[in-house]
């Protein structure tokens, strides 16, 4: 069930064999926090307040998708954290931390990497040519409904996955935490999350956001000042005591032990990386401000803001080794940590700061679900109204108010599905899905997106061919690797050996749409070839740019 938790609250990299070895122990469900389910009400009732503000404010349609691009890169920076910034981001890592030491960087430093490439390669390109979503950008020379329709489909089979880990993590997760059943748990998030986007918009989604992101940040913060304070500020102390207590001794400092062979190392960076920049919650962000300018921005905040919280978590997990390992009171009476390796830093929050901080570190950790759902929720509205129904069915010629329907009707039938699979999935082994969401991310949305914008040869059939096979060599590969194929249906062996099929997927995705891009010689392919020059243009100028202004 730890594995489930953990993959379940939107760690992309965190499957059953790699890591199977640092997360251990059972959940157990834990007394209800008293003052954890107060700062969780007061959180609840703060958002709802901010959306009733900015029900008042979101009218239109670029109102409700992009907030009316009144969104300043500082803040913006601080939303993209928050969006990123998931509860496995904290208690996952450091629970690997904890377990495994140094090695627990490997994927938060995967993550990270992720954003340079979106600082450099897409932010500001992506403002200056896109509207709503990241397909207005990939259809802006090739023939929109074919494009719009791969991109709608790879953004909504990501969400979808995605939708299900968040919904089956924040139902465990609360039962862990709070004492509540997972079904009410489930029925909750699914509830507030259609409030969310539904009434208040990007707007509302972006406050939630943010404040989860502070409250976060704060926390985490707190924490990592307490355990620094334990050792006198000295990180050398830190460590060397760190390794007089832990099990494995020196061997928390020495890299290497979670990802063995060179092929999956490279899969899981790839995954990771690219995975960060063909997420769709995460590109539709870029649109929520003014101009190029300030997109470059959100990205220099965002990535100092998670870098930091990255660092923290490392901090916290050697904190941890140091306050709970050693503590009688957090563990069973067969010496295994309480509720299992994943609660290691809600102990170290009880440990450093009492039930009070621990009922805020509880609360934090259930409202890092609540912004992230709210996100994905808002993408997955958009692909169906302003992709599927606006661009495809009605060939561009919707009216601002039907398209809004559209999104509104989406967000419901989102939030009953999403609540719906949570359910369903309940008993289920869910790691594949967010590694498959970040892989179909990495070999459908980026491969197009980046080529849409970079390569001047790219046309519609190369695109099409490519990211359809990207698609699909990502989902056979995860059903034949060995989490689904010997874990979930009961082979001995698994057909493809890896955990991650990014490596190869996004080879199949690059190599499909060069090949066929290359070799397409219609009068179609030349004019959409033609047409590079005018979208170079607008993507360094901002020339023609919904709300930017030359710069």
């Amino acid at each position: 069930m730890i594995a489930r938790l953990l993959a379940a609250l939107g760690l992309a990299a965190f499957a059953p064999a790699l890591w199977a070895d640092a997360l251990t122990g059972d959940v157990q469900r834990q007394p209800m926090n008293v003052s954890a389910i107060v700062m969780f009400v007061a959180f609840v009732g703060l958002t709802l307040c901010i959306t009733y503000w900015a029900s008042k404010r979101s009218k239109s349609a670029a109102d409700f998708y992009t907030a009316g691009g009144s969104i300043t890169g500082f803040q913006n920076g601080l939303a993209i954290a928050g969006d990123y910034m998931s509860a496995a981001s904290f208690l996952g890592i450091s629970a690997l931390v904890f377990a495994s030491g140094y090695d627990g960087l490997i994927y938060s430093i995967g993550f990270l990497v992720g954003w340079p490439i979106i600082l450099f390669l897409i932010a500001e390109r992506l403002r200056n040519l896109g509207k709503y979503t990241f397909a207005d950008v990939a259809s802006y020379r090739l023939k929109q409904k074919n494009i719009r329709t791969l991109s709608a489909c790879g953004s909504l089979v990501v969400v979808a996955f995605y939708l299900i880990a968040q919904m089956v993590g924040a139902g465990k997760l609360i039962q862990l935490l709070f004492g509540l059943n997972y079904h009410v748990a489930v029925v909750m998030v699914g509830i507030l999350m259609v409030l969310y986007v539904l009434f208040g918009g990007m707007l509302a989604t972006t406050w939630v956001q943010i404040i989860k992101a502070v409250l976060l940040l704060s926390g985490a913060t707190f924490m990592a000042i307490m355990v620094l304070k334990h050792v006198n500020f000295d990180i050398s102390t830190l460590f060397s005591e760190a390794i007089k207590v832990h099990p494995k001794g020196e061997a928390i400092m020495s890299p290497g032990g979670l990802v063995k062979d060179p092929i999956s190392a490279f899969s899981l960076g790839f995954a990771l990386m690219f995975g960060t920049a063909g997420l769709p919650h995460i590109l539709m962000r870029f649109f929520t401000v003014s101009d190029a300018k300030e997109a470059r921005k959100s990205v220099f905040f965002a990535t100092g803001f998670i870098g930091y919280f990255y660092i923290l978590t490392f901090i916290i997990g050697f904190g941890a080794i140091l306050l709970v390992s050693t503590n009688p009171a957090f563990k069973d009476a067969t010496g295994a940590l309480i509720g299992g390796n994943n609660m290691a830093a809600v102990h170290l929050a009880n440990a450093v700061g009492g039930s009070l901080f621990l009922g805020f570190i509880s609360a934090v950790a259930f409202a890092t679900i609540l912004a992230v759902v709210a996100g994905l929720t808002l993408a997955g509205a958009s692909a169906v109204s302003h992709d599927l129904y606006a661009s495809v069915y009605k060939g561009g010629k919707a009216n601002e108010k039907d398209e809004l329907r559209v999104s509104k009707m989406t967000t419901v039938a989102l939030g009953v599905v999403a609540i719906i699979l949570g359910i369903l999935f309940e008993k289920q082994n869910i790691a594949f899905m967010v590694g498959l969401a970040f892989s179909i991310a990495a070999s459908c949305n980026f491969p197009v997106l980046l080529l849409s914008m970079y390569w001047k040869k790219l046309t519609t059939r190369g695109a099409m061919i490519g990211g359809w096979l990207g698609l699909i060599t990502a989902v056979v590969l995860m059903i034949l690797g060995p989490t689904i194929w010997v874990q979930i249906l009961g082979h001995e062996k698994p057909i493809y050996p890896f955990e991650y099929p990014a490596l190869f997927s996004m080879a199949v995705a690059f190599i499909g749409i060069w090949f066929f891009s290359i070799t397409d010689k219609s009068a179609a392919a030349d004019e959409e070839r033609a047409r590079f020059f005018p979208q170079f243009i607008r993507s360094q100028t901002g020339l023609g740019a919904s709300g930017a202004v030359a710069h």
